[in-house]
């Protein structure tokens, strides 16, 4: 299932160069596999007492949600290395430096997954600076 240029980790091909794409810079532009969808809401910078982690950090709000992100993939049987998509929703563009930074903690030397990045004109609450969802795919 290899497609070159591409990466493979078990049931998954990272393929961060298509032929006649530009290169991304800090996700890979494709990402197919095989096994069960795993689907993760919207994360928040909340503890699990619903205490909003990092008031005005965005870095600090980054690193609760991946936490939460781990801890929800763990519960489905998955871990970031099953990520396909990650879909990063911020009240500022400019946080997104801080949120890669964030995820690279976690990610380690683990393949990125695909991803988009949109500013929104606001969250469900103005203390809350970043919103992220993911999917993966796990191995049958």
């Amino acid at each position: 299932m290899t497609t070159e240029p591409g990466r493979k980790t078990a049931h998954l091909t990272h393929i961060a160069e298509p032929p006649g794409v530009a290169p991304g810079t800090g996700y890979t532009q494709v990402v197919t596999g095989t096994g069960r969808l795993v689907a993760v809401s919207g994360q928040v910078a909340f503890d699990e007492e619903r205490r909003l982690v990092g008031t005005g950090d965005p870095k600090a709000q980054a690193r609760q949600i991946f936490e939460n992100i781990r801890r929800c993939l763990a519960a489905a049987g998955a871990d970031f290395s099953d990520l396909v998509k990650l879909t990063y929703f911020l009240t500022d563009i400019g946080h997104l430096p801080a949120v890669r930074e964030a995820r690279d903690e976690f990610f380690g030397d683990i393949p990125l997954p695909t991803s988009s990045a949109m500013q929104v004109s606001a969250l469900f609450l103005p203390e809350v600076l970043i919103e992220i969802e993911a999917l993966a795919v796990v191995p049958e």
